[in-house]
Formats: C-alpha cells, sequence, structure tokens
C-alpha cells in the first residue's frame, strides 16, 4: 500500500498490537496513520471483530499509545545527530526537546483529546504522567531511543491514537521549533524511575505532572500563543468548542460507577 512497517508484535494488554512504521516525511506518515487505521478496522470487521483504537479500553491494564518519534533533516543530514556532544545529541536536539517540554501540558489537548484519553494517563501502567526527558528509561513524557546517526529522534511517548495525526504532529512541531528558535535550554534529564517518586522529589526535579483530565487540558491549550497559532484560528475554535461540549456531556451523565458506589451506601 506504499508505506513500510518495521516491526509488529503483541503487547502487554490482552489483543494488544505494537506496530512500527518506517520513518517518512511528516505529512506523508500522517495520511498513512488514517489509511492504516481504516484498514486494521475494515479487515477486523470482515472476519467479526472490533479493532479499536480506543486509548483505555480496559480498566486495569495498559492504555494504547502513538509513540511519535521526530527528527529533523537538512540537506539530507540529521539535525539531531552530533558525535561529539554529550548523548550525540546536538545543540538543535536540545533545544527541539526543551521546546517540547515547555508547551507539553499545553498540547495535550489535541495529542490526548478524549475523556478516555486521560484515563491511561496514570500511573503503572507504562503511559507517561509526567513531562521530563531521558536517554535511558521509559518512564517520562520525552525518551531518546539509543540509536544514532540518521536514526538519531526523539520519542514523544504521551500521544494516544484518538488524536488527529495532523494535529498532533503539527502542535509537537511547532512547539520542538519554538525551542529551536527561541534557543531554550533542556532541562537535566531524569534517569531514574518517576512513578516511585513522591510530588516533592518531582518537584525538586522540575517535572510537571500533565493535565489529569480533559477539561483541564482545554484550559492549559487556550493559554498557549504557539499552539494556539499551529493550529490557526479557524481549527483551535471549533476544536475548544467541541471539547467543551463532549467535557459537559461527560461531566453532566450518571455513570454506572456512581450507582455502583453512592445508590446503596445513601
Amino acid at each position: 500500500m506504499g508505506f513500510e512497517i518495521e516491526a509488529s508484535h503483541h503487547e502487554v494488554a490482552p489483543g494488544q498490537h505494537e506496530i512500527d512504521f518506517k520513518y517518512s516525511d511528516a505529512l506523508k506518515h500522517c495520511d498513512d496513520i488514517q489509511t492504516f487505521k481504516l484498514v486494521v478496522k475494515t479487515i477486523a470487521r470482515k472476519h467479526g471483530l472490533h479493532a479499536t483504537f480506543m486509548p483505555k479500553p480496559l480498566f486495569g491494564v495498559n492504555g494504547s499509545g502513538m509513540h511519535s518519534n521526530m527528527s529533523l533533516f537538512k540537506d539530507g543530514k540529521n539535525s539531531f545527530y552530533d558525535p561529539s556532544g554529550e548523548l550525540e545529541l546536538s545543540e538543535t536536539a536540545y533545544q527541539f526537546i526543551a521546546g517540547i517540554i515547555k508547551h507539553a501540558t499545553n498540547f495535550t489537548a489535541v495529542t490526548n483529546p478524549t475523556i478516555n484519553s486521560y484515563k491511561r494517563l496514570v500511573p503503572g501502567y507504562e503511559a507517561p504522567c509526567y513531562v521530563a526527558w531521558s536517554g535511558l528509561n521509559r518512564s517520562p513524557l520525552i525518551r531518546v531511543p539509543s540509536s544514532r546517526g540518521l536514526s538519531t529522534r526523539v520519542e514523544v511517548r504521551s500521544v494516544d491514537p484518538a488524536a488527529n495525526p495532523y494535529l498532533a504532529m503539527s502542535v509537537m512541531l511547532a512547539a520542538g521549533l519554538d525551542g529551536i528558535k527561541n534557543k531554550m535550554e533542556a532541562p537535566t534529564a531524569v534517569d531514574r524511575n518517576i512513578y516511585v517518586m513522591d510530588k516533592e522529589e518531582r518537584e525538586e526535579n522540575g517535572v510537571q505532572d500533565l493535565p489529569a483530565t480533559l477539561y483541564n487540558a482545554v484550559e492549559l491549550l487556550k493559554k498557549d500563543e504557539i499552539i494556539v497559532e499551529a493550529l490557526g484560528e479557524h481549527l483551535f475554535e471549533h476544536f475548544v468548542e467541541a471539547k467543551e461540549i463532549e467535557w459537559d456531556m461527560f461531566r453532566t451523565q450518571v455513570h454506572p460507577w456512581e450507582r455502583e458506589q453512592y445508590l446503596q451506601t445513601y
């Protein structure tokens, strides 16, 4: 179908699979993601099954992410690679990481756009909840995989497959480029398990929490001029309106969990 899969394997949760796309340019990648999701759902339906890209379909097991690996190329060379740099990363790579970290909480509404998205972003299920970076562990939001040379890249692990890939890639790219444009300095890497840190330790290490709900995420989105500009006025206004309606419908609904907890107790 014109795009290449580097690897695929069963993941941790029941019926869960990881599919790794070979890198390509951003727009083609977004086209491929949309095509892939449609084809997978269609083939599953033909076999009497349902394939879902819902971020957290099952309680108590890992949710599904859409880890996004990014690198910038100039004149055929990877701008993130510097064999003489710390961790063999260039100054550009560190600035890009700094931009992602600065804007991460504010672009989360776009990369994690449903009520259900925030059921995945909780401790204990391999999904990142905290804004930090590392080249050595998988608990932070940003991981730098060990490959170097042309494969040097930055992986943002919070994104989920409910996201519109065109919007998600746009806001992450805008965040990283803002870091480069303003020569931002990346914070110190957090090379230990953030999940075992308490709130005080996280604050000492400069680790922010990702928004806990869609409502909080949308409120943060509204305040970030760089991310709003990346979306454009038309998209931004309609996106926020749709998400506020979605949150209000959820907020005013009485859910089965509430009846189970409170109906007989009170």
